[in-house]
């Protein structure tokens, strides 16, 4: 039975020139930080794959720092102490949305005492207004506001109003992280456009490899304290030898990223568009979240009245269907999803998320709502039987 992949919001599948890059460069073992040619390779290398990332989002390839992964980088953002220069910056309070992802909500190197999370509204929407007037009320005197904000939500795909935000970050003088992992390759983004100071990349988001991400400054000269510390490798930024093929693998799932985003966006919507449009058609008291304000035209999550989304992610699977019933995170673990109850939506049958992404087709769609009309139909003869 050939499976149905339709949970690239949790992970995708290594594009053809990311798996050729990873395996090729396995060959150049030189350690990047030595001098001799085989050093020099492997850091060429490295200097190939920022050029390649920042071309995708039109960054400075010098102000990309590899990590492990988005996680890793948020942890090296989510500290007190900056520096602009060599004089420190102290951020004395963070502030963080509701709907973020637990790698944020989780305050990285912050005591909750210093933290504050600011709602969203229904549609899971941080409203400016309302930023403002917690930034308004922040205590200067102690030392700046952090802010962190996602561009797009990871389970609805509720994009933020990322530039009114930032004016506002700037406005109290602080320093604003945007998470775009989920956004790279769906929406076309521009950091010169200084919508932010910081952004957070994974690449097996995009194509890529576990195991590697970046976070990415929007100038030169506010950094953070390392997280991990002991050698020089990324400008002193991130201690250890940087994992070269790993690192050489994202450089090539961004390139074909960037060709990729070029007609990409409008297969997407065209088959979200398919896809909702035949869930309310099966089931018109359907519930699809964010569907009343802008989303990534990749992501779907919908909840069935009366049915638990654990049972039908098993049937799904059991159909040959990959969906997920909330953030991968959780560890397999399906509850009430923190972002709805953010958005004041009481659901305790939990929803599912539908994400499509490169290898999805039309066919796929039309069999996932196949199987989702048996679902249905399934569970309306049981409600007959035993009522």
């Amino acid at each position: 039975m050939k499976r149905i992949y339709l949970d690239y919001n949790s992970t995708t599948p290594l594009t053809a020139n990311a798996r050729e890059r990873l395996v090729s460069t396995l060959e150049s073992f030189g350690n990047p930080s030595s001098v001799h040619a085989e050093g020099r390779v492997a850091k060429a290398i490295i200097q190939k794959a920022r050029r390649e990332i920042a071309a995708l989002v039109v960054a400075d390839p010098a102000n990309i720092v590899f990590t492990s992964g988005a996680t890793e980088a948020i942890m090296t953002l989510l500290t007190p102490h900056y520096f602009i220069g060599r004089s420190p910056l102290f951020m004395s309070h963070l502030y963080f949305s509701a709907t973020e992802h637990p790698c944020v909500t989780s305050r990285g190197r912050f005591p909750v005492q210093m933290s504050t999370v600011v709602p969203v509204d229904r549609n899971g929407v941080v409203q400016p207004d309302c930023l403002r007037e917690i930034l308004r009320k922040h205590d200067r005197s102690k030392g700046l506001p952090l802010v962190a904000i996602q561009y797009a939500n990871h389970e609805t795909g509720i994009i933020q109003p990322i530039t009114a935000l930032s004016k506002i970050v700037k406005e109290a003088a602080g320093l604003f992280i945007v998470d775009v992992v989920q956004a790279v390759a769906r929406e076309k983004l521009d950091m010169t456009k200084k919508c932010g100071d910081f952004f957070l990349l994974s690449a097996h988001k995009i194509g890529g490899p576990k195991g590697i991400g970046a976070f990415i400054a929007t100038g030169e000269t506010i950094r953070p304290e390392p997280l991990l510390t002991g050698g020089g490798q990324e400008k002193g930024l991130r201690a250890g030898t940087e994992a070269v093929s790993l690192i050489a693998s994202f450089g090539a799932a961004a390139a074909s990223c960037v060709i990729q985003c070029l007609h990409e966006g409008e297969r997407l919507v065209n088959l979200q568009k398919k896809l909702e449009e035949g869930l309310k058609e099966i089931l018109p008291s359907i519930l699809i979240y964010g569907s009343g304000t802008m989303r990534l035209p990749n992501t779907t999550f919908f909840s069935a009245p009366g049915i638990k989304a654990e049972s039908m992610q098993i049937a799904f699977d059991l159909a040959g269907i990959a969906v997920s019933a909330g953030a991968a995170c959780s560890s397999g673990k399906i509850d009430s999803s923190p972002v709805l109850q953010a958005m004041g939506i009481a659901n305790s049958n939990g929803a599912i998320r539908v994400s499509t992404g490169q290898n999805t087709r039309l066919s796929d769609i039309k069999q996932f709502l196949k199987v989702f009309e048996t679902i249905i139909a399934r569970t309306k003869q049981s409600h007959l039987k035993y009522s």
